[in-house]
């Protein structure tokens, strides 16, 4: 049996999103068409509001209705400081752990030859140019623990260490919670590698 063609374009859209499968598209979709229209105008206004308020700081290039952004422009944060993060999404998550009160600069990806995502692609050169002009004295790379993040510190590191930075990695491993028995060799390799004195 096939949908309505009215039908099938909405759930194609949804399929288009990252992470969602036809099952979950067709949920959605399904979903969509139950509510009364006003709610569905709203959803979509809401969506269209979003994507024509919301831009890219032109500091850090996190996600802000702002230029610059309030992290950014606030004058109480260590601007000596800068935290390299891949995507805007990654800043939200760095900032709930109410550990971290320095800049950012968004990657928007890591490196993937592959791919084709270079060095120009990631905004890497107005990294150095803002770390050179600003005298930041530590750069905290925060990419993904995976090959393109580990490359893309790998570079990072090489990039502006020559500059005298000091130049760090956040730790991973176990969570919070989590049992020995349950975690990878990789994880638990670098929950070694970054222990701490107690």
């Amino acid at each position: 049996m096939s949908y309505p063609s009215s039908l099938q374009d909405l759930i194609d859209v949804f399929c288009s999103f990252p992470g969602i499968g036809t099952k979950t598209a067709q949920r959605l979709s399904f979903y969509l068409l139950g509510q009364p229209a006003e709610e569905v105008e709203r959803i979509a206004r809401v969506m269209v509001n979003a994507r024509k308020k919301i831009s890219y700081c032109s500091i850090c290039a996190s996600f802000t209705e702002e230029d610059p952004c309030p992290i950014c422009s606030d004058e109480r944060r260590d601007k000596s400081v800068i935290c390299v993060v891949q995507y805007p999404r990654d800043v939200l998550v760095m900032e709930n752990t109410n550990q971290y009160r320095g800049q950012y600069h968004v990657l928007h990806g890591a490196l993937s030859p592959v791919d084709g995502i270079g060095p120009e692609e990631l905004r890497l050169p107005k990294l150095k140019e803002r770390i050179e002009k600003n005298g930041i004295k530590e750069m905290v790379i925060a990419t993904n623990p995976n090959v393109e993040g580990d490359a893309t510190a790998a570079y990072l590191s090489n990039l502006i260490k020559p500059l005298g930075v000091r130049v760090t990695r956040i730790a991973f491993g176990l969570p919070v919670g989590g049992d020995l028995e349950y975690a990878d060799e990789l994880t638990l390799g670098r929950a070694l590698e970054g222990r701490m004195e107690l």
